[in-house]
């Protein structure tokens, strides 16, 4: 047994959070890093050889599976004759959040999250088979990561598994002992009808389920099409993975929500007092002025907000961008962080990666060159706007690239910045204070 204020090497056990069939989760603070963490650790009485592979193999699968959406692991290992999963810390889970009045556009975010999140790891052939509230890891600024890799399965042409998962949000043949990437198709679209209807569908799971009228005042008939379609009981009429899922909801997602839907509803007066969103007026005026200035061509995968391919960081709600998921324009790209990179660069431009190149013999010209660089040496001696490096001798650029027309800088870096639209300095990933 682990007990409160007991130490487990450098980590100091705070607080049980949780109990599972296969393990316990604590609350517990790194001595060493001086922030806290969540414990995973297996039940001593289950420490099987099988169990112990289970538990490997969900250090490997989270591994593998590197995206903000995804709850990364820490460390694993033995550690005072327990084997201890160390994962960082969340705020609460969906499921705690969903006790709470949820605001439907908050929802709808939620819902783009566990979609990306579960799309990625079908992606990758990893089904997760136990999609629940509990399992998604809710961060600052409402940003969702998905954990619990425990019971899931590589899939190949099919899947062999047991029946495991959660009682109330397991798909149908699944309890049947059939489960695939389908399987998590139906358990999302159970989570995603909970959170806008109020309600959780139970078995035979007829259309239309409980909660059905509340969700027609709230979603497009577009959307609700999606979600009858997910949570179909015969898996062949499901979408064949969340990727396809998510591919659609995309296509609906900027009408997913009827008028007066989103809105922020205020304290009770006899009548409905609403406000507008500032946060899609801000948004939207930003791009107006430097959509096309800044190259925004992409949206961040943490929170949808749009960002450029040269941020290291989302200006919105500060997640760290260390690899580019989106399209990029140029021709090639950089192993280590996936930003575009020109044929004829040696180094990447946006990070301190391994060399690239150069992937042709041929010098290209490029009319967004600006700034010369301050090695001597260098034969080529320019530069694109808000890199970090020279792609030819991998000098650090030292002068601080500034917005045009804009003389606001971050504090800590001296880089430039947008105080009246973003929350955070999208180079260096700081707080922006606003002044």
């Amino acid at each position: 047994m682990v007990r409160v204020r007991q130490h487990l090497g450098k980590y100091r056990i705070d607080k049980r959070l949780a109990e599972g069939g296969f393990a316990v989760v604590y609350r517990a603070y790194d001595t060493i890093e001086g922030i806290s963490v969540a414990l995973k650790i297996p039940h001593e009485h289950l420490m099987t050889r099988q169990s112990m592979e289970d538990f490997r193999k969900e250090v490997r699968l989270n591994a593998r599976l590197d995206h903000p959406n995804i709850l990364p692991i820490k460390n694993a290992g033995y550690i005072d004759d327990h084997f201890v999963i160390v994962y960082p810390l969340g705020q609460g889970t969906l499921g705690d959040r969903l006790r709470k009045r949820l605001a439907a556009r908050t929802a709808l975010s939620y819902t783009e999250q566990m979609l990306e999140a579960v799309a990625f790891a079908h992606k990758h052939r990893v089904a997760h088979l136990d999609l629940k509230p509990e399992n998604f890891i809710l961060f600052a600024n409402d940003r969702l990561r998905l954990a619990d890799f425990g019971i899931a399965k590589i899939a190949h042409r099919t899947i062999n598994a047991s029946g495991a998962g959660t009682v109330g949000f397991i798909a149908p043949e699944q309890a049947m002992g059939k489960p695939s990437l389908r399987s998590d198709v139906f358990s999302l679209a159970l989570i995603v009808y909970r959170m806008f209807s109020g309600h959780l569908p139970e078995w035979p799971f007829e259309w239309p389920c409980p909660g059905h009228d509340r969700l027609q005042k709230q979603l497009s008939p577009k959307f609700i099409t999606l979600l009858e379609r997910a949570l179909s009981v015969d898996h062949r009429e499901r979408f064949k993975d969340v990727q396809q899922m998510r591919n659609a909801f995309l296509r609906v997602r900027h009408r997913a929500l009827k008028h007066g839907a989103g809105t922020t509803v205020g304290r009770r007066s006899g009548r409905g007092i609403t406000r507008r969103n500032w946060k899609t007026v801000r948004v939207r005026e930003f791009l107006r002025q430097f959509r096309v200035l800044l190259n925004v061509r992409s949206k961040c995968q943490a929170c949808g907000e749009p960002v450029a391919e040269s941020m290291q960081a989302c200006p919105w709600c500060g997640v760290e961008r260390q690899k580019h998921r989106d399209e990029t324009r140029r021709p090639a790209r950089c192993p280590r962080c996936q930003r575009g990179t020109k044929l004829d660069w040696k180094f990447c431009a946006w990070c301190y990666g391994p060399a690239i190149g150069p992937l042709s013999g041929r010098e290209y010209s490029d009319k967004s060159y600006e700034k010369r660089c301050t090695n001597r040496g260098c034969t080529r001696k320019v530069q694109l706007p808000f890199t970090k490096y020279c792609p030819w001798c991998r000098q650090k650029v030292r002068k601080p690239w500034l917005i045009p027309n804009h003389r606001e800088t971050c504090d800590a870096c001296g880089w430039g910045v947008l105080r009246e639209f973003w929350e955070y300095c999208p180079w260096c990933g700081k707080s922006i204070k606003r002044r």
